[in-house]
């Protein structure tokens, strides 16, 4: 009888560290909006000018930036995350661009409630970043 309660347990034990296991493999999810002024190249996508709202979730080595446009034309973009870093609590929510020959390049977005900064590929040439923060990038969870 002590043997079949500790079989019992210990089955219990294994469920419930299971089912708590994806609850905290995707505890880094991050969500809001923000308003693009002017067209924008994000990876090898042309992201129009626009109200957006993201949803970013970080899991293991990559993680998924979704970006839906509020007003009209709709829109989506989904994007691999696999270049991420630490951010400050006290840094400022900002996307990060920089102007090359074809246009502005999205190379960055820090969401600090996240604790994370986001980086994005941009094609190697001379060029001059600008960042746009502020109310650019409004994220909460």
């Amino acid at each position: 009888m002590t043997s079949l309660r500790k079989f019992i347990y210990a089955g219990l034990l294994a469920l419930t560290t299971l089912s708590l296991a994806p609850a905290l493999a995707s505890a880094q999810e991050s969500c809001g909006q923000f308003t693009l002024t002017h067209s924008v190249l994000w990876g090898k996508a042309i992201v129009p000018a626009g109200e957006y709202q993201f949803t970013f979730k970080g899991e293991g080595a990559a993680g998924v930036l979704t970006l839906t446009k509020l007003d009209i034309p709709h829109a989506g973009f989904l994007f691999l995350v696999t270049d991420t870093e630490e951010s400050r609590p006290s840094d400022t929510s900002k996307l990060t661009l920089q102007r090359v020959s074809a246009g502005s390049y999205v190379s960055a977005m820090t969401l600090p409630s996240s604790g994370v900064t986001l980086h994005f590929p941009v094609p190697p040439q001379t060029a001059d970043k600008v960042i746009a923060s502020n109310g650019s990038v409004a994220s909460g969870r």
